[in-house]
């Protein structure tokens, strides 16, 4: 209840602050919500150069917690300047309770905590919406879990981020 409340919360302020700033095409951070098939949570990303971004998520799953980096090139989709085609590698660390639901499965249970240790890929597409401050994102997640694998998952994922 307490993080549907916090999402909640955190989605309005959002919208206000889109409401109340000046439009934008592109931008240098932003920072916002992921909703994933492993976990939901909060994001940024940050534009190290014109076409590099660095996407840090610190997401939260039952029973855990999981910090992933990833590296991303981003180029202009389909000829408008709003939307960027994006794909990129990164890597993951966390720790799960007693059982890790993989995405579209009954998951596996284990005796005790277990820790998250692996490499991630993203592919996707974000739309910074004109006149508003607003990206949204729709992605894939491929993820190599080792430390208790090693087995490989897929997610799909969206995002909603304000931008600066």
């Amino acid at each position: 209840m307490k993080k549907l409340l916090l999402t909640t919360l955190l989605f309005n302020v959002i919208l206000f602050a889109a409401t109340q700033s000046k439009a934008q095409t592109s931008y240098q951070f932003a920072a916002g919500l992921k909703f994933g098939g492993y976990e939901n949570g909060i994001s940024g990303k940050y534009f190290a150069g014109k076409d590099i971004a660095l996407e840090g998520i610190l997401g939260f799953r039952s029973g855990g917690v999981v910090i992933t980096g990833l590296y991303e090139i981003n180029q202009t989709a389909f000829n408008v300047a709003e939307l960027k085609f994006y794909y990129g590698a990164g890597a993951h660390i966390g720790s799960v309770g007693n059982s890790y639901q993989r995405f579209g499965s009954n998951g596996t249970t284990y005796t005790n905590n277990q820790l998250l240790l692996g490499v991630d890929g993203v592919i996707g597409l974000e739309y910074i919406i004109p006149k508003a401050p607003i990206a949204v994102s729709l992605d894939l997640n491929p993820r190599i879990e080792l430390a208790s694998g090693p087995f490989v998952d897929l997610a799909p994922g969206l995002g909603v981020k304000y931008t600066f």
